[in-house]
């Protein structure tokens, strides 16, 4: 069966997406639309996880996300953040962002290179914080492994969670391929399509935790992303689009 349409579970992308060169290359259509989306949670939710914002004198920030809702919530709280904290953030990108929330002070805003792991160092450097890591619902069991090594004292708080979209406006069979990015989007199809069968439809998935979700929930895998040869998503769908189109 030819690959004639395409529907990639994420955001639309910018004119110059590798996807859209595929798209007019090889003469198919490609759609998209994000499966998941972030909802945040409200104060009352956060005061039921005991977390009292006063209380913390650092804040871990591992994604652009958790600040958004941590200033939102402080906001609804009617808490004001001190310019004493002590703000640790993953990446360089996050670190500039808090300056969309707070005056940008360099002595109490560090951050790391890419991984969680390369925060241990700042950990070390400043061990007698109080530390809140505002979280998702989902969090990888790195962060906890990294921070409990670290012997600091932090405490997780779930102020956002990822939730399926709703996508009952699409008919799933009309594509011949199905492009997935993490184990929710995978939730996501079984919660808007229960009656969905595979059948035809190919099934293309990034990183090995996306496969697993969808081994688990009955699918093949027909794509693999990353690999040595295809370590971007859209080169694993052009190499297997050119095999079965021939």
């Amino acid at each position: 069966m030819k690959i004639k349409s395409i529907l990639v579970s994420q955001p639309a992308p910018n004119e110059s997406s590798p996807y859209l060169e595929i798209a007019k290359k090889e003469k198919i259509k490609i759609d998209f639309r994000p499966f998941i989306h972030v909802q945040g949670v409200d104060a009352k939710d956060l005061r039921t996880q005991k977390i009292d914002l006063t209380q913390y004198t650092g804040i871990i920030f591992t994604s652009k996300n958790a600040i958004d809702h941590y200033f939102r919530l402080a906001e609804e709280m009617r808490f004001t953040v001190p310019d004493s904290m002590r703000y640790i953030c993953q990446s360089e990108a996050i670190a500039n962002y808090l300056q969309k929330h707070i005056v940008y002070r360099k002595r109490k805003i560090s951050f790391g290179e890419k991984n969680f792991s390369d925060l241990t160092a700042l950990f070390k450097k400043y061990p007698s914080e109080k530390y809140l890591l505002p979280s998702s619902d989902v969090l990888g069991p790195e962060i906890p492994k990294v921070l409990d090594a670290a012997n600091v004292d932090w405490t997780k708080a779930v102020m956002y969670k990822t939730v399926a979209s709703d996508l009952t406006d699409i008919t799933i069979k009309d594509y011949d391929m199905l492009v997935f990015f993490s184990h929710q989007g995978i939730k996501s199809l079984g919660i808007n399509f229960p009656e969905f069968k595979q059948e035809e439809t190919k099934i293309a998935v990034f990183g090995t935790t996306t496969q697993a979700a969808a081994e688990e929930a009955g699918l093949t895998v027909n794509v693999m992303a990353p690999t040595k040869e295809t370590p971007s998503m859209t080169m694993a769908i052009e190499k297997y689009i050119k095999s079965i189109n021939k």
